[in-house]
Parts: C-alpha cells; sequence; structure tokens
C-alpha cells in the first residue's frame, strides 16, 4: 500500500503548479481489489473511492459503511440506465454522463427520490469509436442540456487514448471545462496524475499506485 507516497506526490504536483493544497480530490480506484486492501486503506483514514461496475460496488460498499463513516464513492465506469437507481442509492458522485437518455434517467430519479448525485459529463476526447463518452463537438451543447434538467453537472470527465500524450487530452478538458463554467476536472490516473493535476485536475483516480496489481475474480 502507498497511500502516503500518493498523497506526498499530488501535494507536490499542487505546490509545483501553484495550486492551492488540498485542492485535488485523491480517488482511489478500489475495482477489482480484495476487501483487506480497500480495507487497509481506510483504516489509514482514506474515505474517497472510486468503483466501475454498480454490482460491484454495491456487494462491497454497503458492508463497509456500517464500519467506517463518511465513505464518499465515485461511479467511474460505464452506467446502463436500468442501473441508474441502485447507482443513485449507492454513490455521491457518477463520472460517466454521456448520453441523453442517460441524463434524462437521471432527472427523473432525481425529482423521485429527491436527491441527485454531482455529475460528471464523461468526454470522448480522442474519439476513439470503442470509448464511451461525448464527442468534444457535442459538450457544449450536452451540458446546456443536462443544466435544462436541473441536474448538478459539476464538472468534465475524460480518459486519453494510451497511446497519445495525455497532456493534449487534459488540456482540451480544461479548456472545454472553462468555456461552460465548470469547475471540476475528473482525469489523470496512476501513470500521469503529476501531469493531470498541472492543468488543473480537481478529480484523480489512482488505483495500481495505491493497492497494487489488480486481482480479477
Amino acid at each position: 500500500m502507498a497511500l502516503a507516497d500518493i498523497s506526498e506526490r499530488i501535494a507536490n504536483a499542487e505546490l509545483a503548479a501553484g495550486r492551492d493544497a488540498g485542492s485535488v480530490q485523491l480517488i482511489a480506484v478500489s475495482k477489482v481489489q480484495p476487501n483487506e486492501r480497500v480495507a487497509s486503506v481506510l483504516e489509514e483514514g482514506h474515505r474517497c473511492f472510486g468503483e466501475n461496475k454498480v454490482q460491484e460496488a454495491g456487494g462491497k460498499w454497503p458492508d463497509f459503511r456500517e464500519t467506517y463513516d463518511g465513505v464518499d464513492l465515485h461511479l467511474i465506469g460505464p452506467l446502463q440506465s436500468n442501473k441508474a437507481r441502485q447507482a443513485f442509492e449507492l454513490f455521491q458522485s457518477i463520472h460517466t454522463l454521456d448520453r441523453p437518455k442517460l441524463a434524462t434517467t437521471f432527472a427523473r430519479l432525481a425529482q423521485e427520490m429527491g436527491y441527485c448525485p454531482d455529475m460528471f459529463i464523461q468526454v470522448n476526447t480522442g474519439e476513439e469509436p470503442q470509448k464511451a463518452g461525448v464527442m468534444p463537438r457535442e459538450v457544449d451543447a450536452f451540458v446546456a442540456e443536462c443544466v435544462s434538467l436541473d441536474l448538478p453537472v459539476k464538472g468534465l470527465m475524460c480518459i486519453p487514448p494510451v497511446e497519445e500524450e495525455a497532456s493534449l487530452h487534459f488540456a482540451l478538458l480544461a479548456k472545454m471545462a472553462k468555456r461552460n463554467g465548470l469547475s471540476c476536472l475528473s482525469m489523470g490516473m496512476s501513470s500521469d496524475f503529476e501531469r493531470a493535476i498541472s492543468f488543473g485536475a480537481t478529480h484523480i483516480r489512482v488505483g495500481s499506485a495505491i493497492f497494487g496489481d489488480r486481482v480479477p475474480n
């Protein structure tokens, strides 16, 4: 476990970028990790975690929340509309709002349930056909549509193409967020979070650097 090391690197990156200390939120990506590893990070006092799948989160976090107060859970994987209600019940933030149908479902649930998780719109900055996310040319219109539905859109999220320079995508996402008056940027992972912080990331998603290699079922 390397939570302290990651926290120190975040602090150094904030300082180097002229950012306020504590301005970057570390999302510890606990997907496909054994419960004992997750519990160890919880024991260190960390409370912000990310999961890719609603079903996996549902089998893990209700029990953890009985033991640990203040867990802040973020959905960072794709979401099917039929899992939206369960996602509302489990997560405080959803980083993968990526299509009008899902936005409409969220708006209906928010009216029905009387609350709504914070929302990030996922942008397919590399325009990769196999990857989810709104195309860059459609971002402004989709942000406006989500705001018209009274969804609490806090920011944008991206996962840069593996073979391209991530900084180009971080800069693009920051430009789109600024243009739309959004203050949060969910970008940067284990291999590139310091670069993401230099481009204004407010939420970074770090898994293997904290927990070690994933342990799939």
